[in-house]
């Protein structure tokens, strides 16, 4: 338990997607101008990766590893689907964004509407994606691993999108420089966020 409790509170403040590894940053920097529609974009991607890292991970394990498939047949140990975890993470991400976007379509259109073309391209999300490949690259040994670091990377993301839109909201109100405003200002803040979430990495876990 403690192990996943670990896990969770690196990938949401330590390993952070956007402030860490600049991961998602299209998405973040287009959505972040009010936290309304920041909330609903943030909630999607802890939906999607909450989902769809522990779903490549099975995905990983019993069907893409080399030897992964010696459980259907012994003399298929020496086969290897690696190759294929690019094209397969892709798929499974793509299936769960376009239940997301029925979903948020279904019962929030307003919330669907101010997203506009962001919402599916969480799919193309380099966050979605990394999420993965960090989960194949790191080795997790269970599914609960994978689910900690899942839900605390989407979690961590929600922070950064959401944490930036509200900054985004009060400097609208502020006396910016004319050649900083908008994204200009918006790069200054987050490179300050990210050098404040540094001082996480002394955390001793």
């Amino acid at each position: 338990m403690e192990n996943l409790i670990n896990i969770f509170i690196k990938s949401i403040f330590i390993d952070n997607m956007v402030f860490a590894f600049f991961f998602g940053m299209c998405s973040y920097l287009a959505v972040s101008k009010t936290v309304k529609t920041s909330m609903g974009l943030g909630l999607a991607v802890v939906f999607v990766l909450g989902i769809t890292v522990p779903v490549n991970y099975l995905l990983d394990k019993y069907i893409l590893a080399e030897g992964a498939l010696v459980w259907l047949d012994p003399s298929m140990a020496d086969v290897d689907l690696s190759f294929l975890s690019f094209i397969m993470f892709i798929a499974v991400i793509a299936s769960m964004v376009q239940l997301v976007e029925m979903i948020v379509e279904k019962f929030a259109p307003a919330l669907y509407s101010s997203l506009g073309i962001f919402l599916p391209l969480i799919a193309v999300n380099c966050a979605i994606l990394g999420g993965s490949l960090f989960m194949q690259e790191r080795g997790y040994s269970s599914i609960a691993e994978v689910t900690s670091f899942g839900l605390g990377s989407g979690i961590g993301w929600l922070l950064a999108i959401v944490g930036i839109a509200a900054i985004r909201e009060k400097i609208r109100y502020s006396n910016v420089p004319a050649p900083l405003r908008g994204l200009g200002i918006t790069f200054i803040v987050t490179g300050l966020m990210g050098i404040a979430f540094m001082s996480f990495m002394g955390i001793k876990l």
